[in-house]
């Protein structure tokens, strides 16, 4: 009896262990010092945490407000080795995440553009060509 008990200890201790490091894993922390739009909302400048929540789901949650959203990702596959960074589209003074990548945190997404990211792409279009911005994760 005692072996059986031993044993489902030993189990539940690693699954405790799995689920930890499986959430651990899956965040990257930026700070992010404009305002920037994602699927459609604006979130001002400030210190982010993002968490992957499933295969193609991201929630973007600010740190000292509280403002959140979740966000559809499709994968990127450009993980490269070394630290990570958020890009973002820009267009003039608006900014459109792009790409989350980080290596700590197993993430490589890609943002898919949204409406208002592509009616400013049409109306900048006009004006001046897009830049790409880069931020840095934690």
């Amino acid at each position: 009896m005692n072996r059986i008990k031993a044993i489902a200890i030993v189990a539940i201790a690693n699954s405790v262990l799995a689920a930890s490091s499986f959430a651990q894993n899956h965040m990257v922390q930026a700070n992010i010092p404009f305002d920037f739009t994602v699927s459609g909302k604006l979130f001002p400048a400030g210190e982010y945490r993002i968490e992957q929540h499933g295969t193609n789901i991201v929630e973007i949650r600010n740190r000292d407000k509280p403002i959140s959203a979740v966000a559809m990702v499709g994968p990127d596959g450009q993980a490269g080795p070394g630290g990570g960074k958020l890009t973002f589209h820009r267009y003039r003074d608006q900014y459109f995440l792009s790409q989350i990548l980080s290596d700590s945190a197993g993430m490589s997404f890609r943002v898919p553009v949204s409406k208002k990211e592509r009616a400013t792409q049409l109306q900048e279009a006009r004006v001046t060509p897009s830049t790409t911005t880069f931020v840095a994760t934690r």
